[in-house]
C-alpha cells in the first residue's frame, strides 16, 4: 500500500498551485465554459479542498491505517461518476487507487475536463498506474455508480449480480437553536451555497425552533448577488415566480426563497424551514429522513455524519458518501 500512498501524496503536492499557473487556470476556465454551473472560483476551491483534506500526508496515513485486508490481486472496478459539482468523482477514484485496484472510469459529461486533468496528472506521476475507460460490455469485479434516484434504478438492473455501491439523490440539513454566532452563520452560508447549492453536502433544510426568526437567519446567510452564479439567480427568480403564482407563502431573501415544510425541497434555490418543539423532535426528523440524508451541520450534533458549521464542503477520505465505507467494499471483492 506504500506505493499507492506515495502516489496520492505526490498528487497533493502537484495540485498545490492549481489555478495559479497558466496551464491549470486554463483548465479551470475551460471546465467552467463547458459547464456553466461551474465557476472558476468553485473549481479552484474544490481542488484546494481535495488537496488539503484528502491528500495531506498525515490524513492519508490516518485513513489507510484503518485497512489491512485489501485485495491481494488488483480488482477491476467500474466507477460511474456524477458531475453535479467539480471533481465529485475524485474520492471514489482515490479509494480504488489506494486499494491497488484498477478504476474503469466513466466520466460525467458535466465534469470530464477536470477529472481528465486529474487522471492525466496521476499518469504523469506514475506511468505504471493502470486506469481504464468504462465499457458497458466490460467485465468488472465491482461497480460504484453515482447519479439520481432514477439512474440508480437503472444501475441496479444493469449491474444485477455484481457487488455494487449505487448512490442516488441525497441532501443535507442543519440543526439551529437560534443562538448561533455570526461566524457560525457565515460558515452555514458556505455550507448552503458553495457550488451553487448543487452538492449532496449542501444544506437545504434548516431545522429550527418554532420561535426562531427564519427571516432574520435567511437574510444573514444570504450570499451577495455578485458572488452567485447567474444560472442560480435565474433559477431563484423562476422559483420565486412560481411560488407567487401558486399563492404559496415564502420568505424572499433576495438570492433564495425559504418555505416552511417537513421534507427536502424539490427546487434548487428553495430552502426548507422545518420547525421543531424540542431538540428530540429535530433528531426524530433526522432519523425519519436517514435514507435521503448526507450530512448534518451544526454545533455539537450527535450524528454519524455530523460536521461543524462551515465544514460541510471539506470532507475527509473517511467521510464516505451515504456512510458506506468504500474501502471495505473494495476489500470484500
Amino acid at each position: 500500500m506504500t506505493g499507492h500512498m506515495d502516489l496520492l501524496i505526490r498528487l497533493g503536492c502537484e495540485l498545490e498551485h492549481f489555478g495559479h499557473d497558466d496551464k491549470s487556470l486554463a483548465t479551470a476556465r475551460e471546465a467552467a465554459a463547458a459547464n456553466p454551473w461551474f465557476t472558476v472560483n468553485d473549481i479552484i476551491f474544490a481542488v484546494d479542498a481535495i488537496r488539503r483534506n484528502m491528500l495531506a500526508p498525515e490524513t492519508i496515513n490516518k485513513w489507510l491505517s484503518r485497512y489491512t485486508a485489501l485485495p491481494t490481486a488488483p480488482r477491476r472496478i467500474a466507477v460511474i461518476m456524477a458531475g453535479n459539482i467539480p471533481l465529485v468523482g475524485f474520492s471514489d477514484l482515490m479509494c480504488i487507487l489506494a486499494a491497488g485496484c484498477i478504476p474503469c472510469i466513466k466520466f460525467s459529461s458535466k465534469d470530464t475536463i477536470l477529472m481528465r486533468y486529474i487522471t492525466n496528472v496521476i499518469q504523469s506521476l506514475s506511468p505504471d498506474t493502470i486506469m481504464e475507460t468504462y465499457s458497458p460490455t466490460g467485465n468488472y469485479d465491482g461497480v460504484i455508480a453515482t447519479g439520481s434516484d432514477n439512474t440508480g434504478r437503472y444501475f441496479r438492473n444493469m449491474f444485477a449480480g455484481l457487488p455494487t455501491i449505487i448512490r442516488g439523490t441525497r441532501g443535507s440539513a442543519t440543526i439551529l437553536t437560534g443562538n448561533e454566532t455570526p461566524n457560525e452563520l457565515a460558515g452555514l452560508r458556505e455550507d448552503m451555497f458553495r457550488y451553487s447549492g448543487l452538492g449532496c453536502r449542501n444544506v437545504s433544510v434548516l431545522l429550527m425552533p418554532k420561535d426562531c426568526d427564519a427571516a432574520t437567519i435567511g437574510r444573514t446567510v444570504a450570499p451577495d448577488k455578485k458572488q452567485i452564479n447567474q444560472k442560480y439567480l435565474n433559477n431563484y427568480r423562476s422559483v420565486r415566480g412560481r411560488l407567487f403564482a401558486e399563492g404559496i407563502s415564502y420568505i424572499d431573501t433576495g438570492t433564495f426563497v425559504m418555505t416552511e415544510g417537513d421534507d427536502f425541497p424539490t427546487a434548487l434555490s428553495n430552502i426548507t424551514v422545518c420547525r421543531y418543539k424540542t431538540i428530540s423532535d429535530a433528531y426524530d426528523w433526522l432519523t425519519a429522513h436517514e435514507e435521503r440524508l448526507q450530512c448534518v451541520v451544526g454545533r455539537n450534533i450527535n450524528h454519524p455524519r455530523a460536521t461543524g458549521f462551515g465544514h460541510a464542503q471539506f470532507p475527509y477520505p473517511w467521510d464516505y458518501p451515504d456512510g458506506i465505507d468504500v474501502m471495505e467494499f473494495i476489500s470484500s471483492l
